[in-house]
């Protein structure tokens, strides 16, 4: 990524720090939003030269304290903090790992025994990389099931599948920027936000907002077109053989409609699954 992604995260930052919330008195008008640049100075306890010449990349090279003290006076949660030390260069780097973009053979077997529960294996730019039946079914509605934010982005499907399509479309937004620093995806990602930035102007905004978050569990409200509206919560896991792969897994409230819209879900993968079988016997096909 350019050398300005470390500048470009701080003013992001910066901008979205009220004097308030820093415990800054402000008086008269502001002509920036946010903290000024002379303001995150004082609060982090550097020169304002320095700041600046962070901010505009001429320093490329701080050191854990000085971004420590940012994290304080930036009020970085966790995944922005990690962000920024991986943008200055002071976090592991996962070059040459080697693994590609495979998907282990055992973590495909264990995805096929969940009958009932959509599961889907993301590497770090949101390509989803393996799925299982249940995961086909939930994301029919798609033309394309090969990236998350094409999916949100550029399928017209994502309007209707996302009941809040500006927090999926913000959230995803945010955990691509997450690959940012990271050599095994530099050029998938360079390539992907080209792609978008062109494809769509609802990209281009939230990706200059600079935000960062990883996968939460807070609820996805989706709407299949089949089984009706769903408030889904997932659980990431990182694949410990895989650097930058994740394992995420949907589930429902037990005994809720949700739950039942799952099942209901889980039964049409079911059923179809059976006809697939029986059309492959009937061409003398080997069934799979």
């Amino acid at each position: 990524m350019p050398s300005s992604e470390l500048g470009d995260f701080l003013r992001s930052r910066r901008a979205q720090v009220s004097p308030k919330d820093a415990g800054i008195h402000s008086y008269g008008t502001r002509r920036v939003p946010g903290l000024r640049r002379e303001e995150v100075a004082i609060i982090a306890g550097l020169s304002a030269d320095y700041y600046t010449r962070l901010e505009q990349g001429r320093e490329r090279n701080p050191s854990t304290q000085v971004l420590d003290a940012l994290v304080r006076a930036l009020r970085l949660d966790a995944d922005q903090e990690m962000h920024l030390y991986r943008l200055a260069g002071l976090v592991p780097s996962d070059r040459g790992s080697g693994t590609g973009e495979s998907v282990s053979p055992a973590l495909l077997q264990l995805m096929d025994t969940y009958d009932w529960t959509p599961a889907f294996v993301l590497n770090r730019t949101l390509d989803i990389l393996a799925r299982n039946r249940v995961a086909d079914t939930l994301f029919s509605p798609f033309s394309a099931t090969d990236n998350l934010l094409r999916m949100v982005f550029t399928d017209p499907a994502g309007a209707e599948f996302y009941a809040d399509w500006q927090h999926a479309a913000q959230a995803t937004v945010a955990t691509l920027r997450l690959a940012v620093g990271h050599a095994s995806a530099d050029a998938r990602l360079r390539k992907l936000v080209d792609e978008l930035t062109a494809a769509s102007l609802a990209f281009r905004q939230f990706w200059a907002e600079g935000h960062v978050r990883g996968k939460t569990l807070d609820a996805k409200e989706l709407v299949h077109p089949e089984v009706g509206a769903m408030s889904l919560t997932s659980q990431t896991f990182d694949v410990r053989d895989r650097p930058g792969q994740q394992l995420v897994i949907y589930q429902a409230e037990r005994g809720s409609p949700s739950d039942r819209a799952l099942t209901l879900l889980g039964s049409l993968t079911a059923t179809r699954d059976q006809e697939r079988r029986g059309t492959d016997l009937r061409s003398g096909r080997p069934a799979t």
